[in-house]
Order: C-alpha cells, then sequence, then structure tokens
C-alpha cells in the first residue's frame, strides 16, 4: 500500500501520507530514523514506481475518506526512505496537484544543491527539511550521509532553494543527548536558521524507537539550556519535546491502515486502542498480527511500541 491514513500530524492536521520510496532508499542513514538503518545508501534517483499508480492509490483513499467523512487537510510525500531520490518526483508533484489539496514533502535536503530537486519541490504547498546540526563532525555522527555528500554543499542548496520556494518552509531539528544538545550547537543551529528565515522550525527530541539503541534524549538540564537559546534567539521555533497526538483513524480496512502507518513508523500502544476503539474494532486485530510474525512489540521511554516486521530487521 502506498498511500495511507489519513493519519493525525502536530503540524499538517489530517495527513494523507504516500509512501512512494520502499525501504529503506536514502542518502542518509540517522541513527534516530524510527524506520530503521538504511539498507541501501545511495543519491541516484530512480523510478520506484509508476506515477499512475501512485495517484490512483491516493485518489482510492481521498475517496474512501470523503465517504467515511473525514477531511484530509495534506497529501503527504513521507516515505520509508528520501523522497528526492524519486526520479519522477516532479511528475508526482505535479499530478498531486490536481487534487486540489495542498502538497507537503518532508525531506532529508541532502540533494538540494541539485536544480532539478529545487525544481521540483518548488511544486510544492509545504516543504519540511531537515537541518540537524552545522558541524561537520556531529552531522557525520548523527546523520550518517553517503560518502559523496557535504554539508556545505546541503546548507547552501537549502539557502538557494529558500530564495525561490513560494510555499511554506519549516526545517527540522532532531536533537541527540551528547551530541547536538549543548549550547555551542544551539548557537551556531540559530545563526544558521535566522539567515534561512522559514517559517517554522521545529526542534524534536527521539519519543520513538531510534535506529540505534543509545541514541537518547538530551536530559532536563540541556533542554533548559536548549529552550533558553531559541527564546532568545529564534521567535519561529517550536519545540516538539512531547509523545505524538494519539488520535490515528481507520478509512475502512483496519488491518491493512495499520500495517501501511507501521511501515512509515512505529505506534504506541494507546495510540494503537484508540484507532481500534475509534472504528469499533477489537484488540483481537492486534493478536492475529502478532502471532503471524506481522508486527512485533519494542518497549522504548517507558511505552510499548508496535513495529512491523521490516522493523524487525535491524538491531535495536
Amino acid at each position: 500500500m502506498i498511500a495511507f491514513g489519513p493519519v493525525p500530524s502536530r503540524r499538517l492536521g489530517y495527513s494523507l501520507g504516500i509512501n512512494h520510496i520502499p525501504p529503506k532508499h536514502c542518502s542518509y542513514s540517522c541513527v534516530y530514523c524510527q524506520v530503521g538503518r538504511t539498507t541501501q545508501l545511495e543519491t541516484k534517483p530512480q523510478v520506484f514506481y509508476p506515477v499512475e499508480l501512485i495517484l490512483a492509490e491516493v485518489e482510492q483513499k481521498i475517496h474512501e475518506s470523503s465517504k467515511a467523512g473525514r477531511a484530509i487537510d495534506f497529501l503527504s510525500l513521507v516515505p520509508d526512505g528520501e523522497p528526492t531520490l524519486d526520479k519522477n518526483l516532479y511528475q508526482l508533484i505535479k499530478g498531486l496537484s490536481t487534487f486540489r489539496i495542498p502538497v507537503a514533502v518532508i525531506s532529508n535536503a541532502s540533494l538540494l544543491d541539485r536544480d532539478e530537486v529545487q525544481e521540483a519541490l518548488c511544486l510544492a504547498d509545504w516543504v519540511s527539511l531537515k537541518v540537524d546540526t552545522l558541524n561537520d563532525s556531529d552531522w557525520h555522527r548523527i546523520d550518517r550521509p553517503h560518502g559523496s555528500l557535504s554539508l556545505s554543499s546541503v546548507l547552501t542548496g537549502i539557502l538557494a532553494f529558500r530564495k525561490q520556494f513560494q510555499g511554506e518552509l519549516v526545517t527540522e531539528t532532531m536533537i541527540i543527548s551528547g551530541i547536538n544538545d549543548d549550547k555551542q550547537s544551539m548557537l551556531q543551529l540559530t545563526n544558521y536558521l535566522q539567515e534561512l528565515q522559514p517559517f517554522k522550525s521545529y526542534l524534536s527530541i527521539p519519543v520513538r524507537p531510534p535506529a540505534e539503541s543509545w541514541v537518547k534524549a538530551p536530559d532536563n538540564e540541556s533542554i533548559r539550556i536548549i529552550l533558553d537559546v531559541i527564546q532568545q534567539e529564534l521567535p519561529f521555533a517550536e519545540v516538539l519535546f512531547d509523545q505524538e497526538n494519539a488520535d490515528f483513524e481507520s478509512t475502512g480496512n483496519m488491518v491493512d491502515d495499520i500495517l501501511a502507518i507501521l511501515a512509515v513508523h512505529p505506534i504506541y500502544e494507546n495510540a494503537l486502542r484508540s484507532m481500534l476503539k475509534k472504528a469499533g474494532a477489537d484488540w483481537s486485530i492486534i493478536e492475529g498480527l502478532l502471532k503471524a510474525g506481522t508486527i512485533s512489540t519494542i518497549q522504548y521511554r517507558d511505552k510499548l511500541f508496535f513495529i512491523s516486521n521490516f522493523h524487525n530487521k535491524k538491531e535495536i
């Protein structure tokens, strides 16, 4: 299933997700990635799915959501890998625009120094770009980029894109304990973001099971320092330091909906129970998926998460 949801998002309202990159083709292998370690580390775009197939699935999901009386606020490219690795990205976004629902793209920004990538993303209405650090050493420790990439090119590409993009640009920063959670790192970040002037800059900490078990959220003292810096320097910053909204919904086939969401990110237990309750389904669906080995569970930060069998292929 390529299209899934709609699912709740703190930034985008109800978002119809589009998983147009199979696991795990990416230009980064971020230590905190909720989809696990990158198995296909690459920077060369390719065709993964025909644009017509993707658009057909999206159209079907829009129809199902409309029939169920559920509004869709955004069509969001949030795949298992980096969306700009799709060779047909320009045609895909152009096609999605015909549904007259705003299009969002969440990218790690690694390929934004390429003209064709900027041209494609300029068709979107809302674009989120990753800026985890301004320090090259920390960039390699956190994002673990493809060897052909350079941080300076990435940062320059983001600034160049900002000048021509007419939509809403936001940035995302994941803060990892012991790496980019100190005052110097935050000051470097704020200086760059002040130059970039995005609509909003989101700062997050790991709240879902990461690719690497050693990844931890900053302690309270570090968070205090981070908040102090951004309050003074970044009026457009927003922190996302708590668990995400549990308001998931099904559009019809509960099993398919659960598996489609889990293919992109884990769901914690309360959210899954809420989703089942709203659909009038019972927990036996989850027990059946667990018994079949299709999904499994993992404990993280005192919460029980449900993950897809793809996640079981990585060590946590």
